[in-house]
C-alpha cells in the first residue's frame, strides 16, 4: 500500500491546499474522493471510504478545498469548481497509469457533477456519489439534479434509504431519467453519514465494504 501526502495549487489566488494519496498494490482505478461541506479529508468517514475502497484495488486522492485547508467560511461555487479540475490533474500527475473517476461525500458529489456538467472534466471516465445532497433536510425538490442531464459520461449514487437529504421518492424517479449512464445502489437503513440502524439492517456486510464491493464492479464495467 503506498501513502503519499501531497500538495497542488488549487486557483491562483487561494493557493495550495493538501492532498493524499492512497494506492494499493492492484489498484485498476484511482477515484478523487471530495469531502462533505463542514468537513475535511482527514475525516474518520472520509478516510474509512478510502481504506475499504483500497481493499476493493481502487486508489483513491483525497484533497482539500481552500476553506476546510485554511479555515474561514466556504469557498465560492466558482473556487470549489476550480479546485474540483485541480486535484483531477494532479491526481492524473500521481497516477498517471490508472483511469481516474471522480466524486465525494455530498458536498463535494455535487460540485464534481456541476463541474463535469459546465465543462467535461479532462480525464473522467465516471462520477461516484457518497450520498449525493439532492436537497437540504426538511426541504424535498429536485432542484439540485436538474445540470445532471447534461452530464454523459457513467454516474454510480450511492444513498441510503434514510437519506434526509436525499428522499428515495425524489431520487429514484431522477436517476431513471438519466438513463442507462446512471446506476443507483441503495444502503439499507443507512442515513446521510451512512450510520445504520443494526436491528433492521437486512444485510450483515459492513455498509462502507459494501460501498467499496458496488464501486470496484461498476468501475470495472467503464470502457476506459
Amino acid at each position: 500500500m503506498k501513502i503519499a501526502e501531497l500538495k497542488f495549487t488549487a486557483t491562483p489566488d487561494k493557493g495550495d491546499v493538501s492532498a493524499l494519496l492512497l494506492r494499493p498494490e492492484n489498484a485498476t482505478h484511482l477515484l478523487v474522493l471530495g469531502h462533505g461541506a463542514s468537513s475535511n479529508m482527514h475525516t474518520p468517514m472520509l478516510t474509512t471510504i478510502a481504506e475499504n475502497l483500497a481493499e476493493q484495488g481502487i486508489a483513491t486522492f483525497r484533497y482539500n478545498f481552500p476553506y476546510s485547508e485554511k479555515g474561514g467560511g466556504r469557498n465560492s461555487q466558482a473556487t470549489c469548481l476550480e479546485t474540483i479540475r485541480s486535484a483531477v490533474r494532479a491526481a492524473s500527475e500521481a497516477a498517471p497509469d490508472l483511469p481516474i473517476l471522480a466524486g465525494g461525500h455530498s458536498f463535494s458529489g455535487r460540485m464534481t457533477s456541476t463541474a463535469q456538467s459546465e465543462s467535461p472534466i479532462e480525464g473522467v471516465k465516471g462520477l461516484v456519489f457518497f450520498a449525493f445532497p439532492l436537497h437540504p433536510a426538511g426541504e424535498p425538490a429536485i432542484k439540485r439534479a436538474e445540470h445532471l442531464k447534461q452530464i454523459d459520461i457513467p454516474m454510480l449514487f450511492l444513498s441510503g434509504t434514510r437519506d434526509a437529504l436525499c428522499e428515495l421518492d425524489l431520487l429514484e424517479p431522477v436517476v431513471q431519467g438519466l438513463g442507462e449512464k446512471a446506476t443507483l445502489h441503495l444502503l439499507d437503513t443507512a442515513d446521510h453519514s451512512f450510520k445504520i440502524l443494526k436491528r433492521t439492517r437486512q444485510s450483515t456486510e459492513d455498509v462502507f465494504a459494501e460501498m467499496a464491493r458496488i464501486t470496484r464492479d461498476w468501475s470495472g464495467k467503464i470502457a476506459v
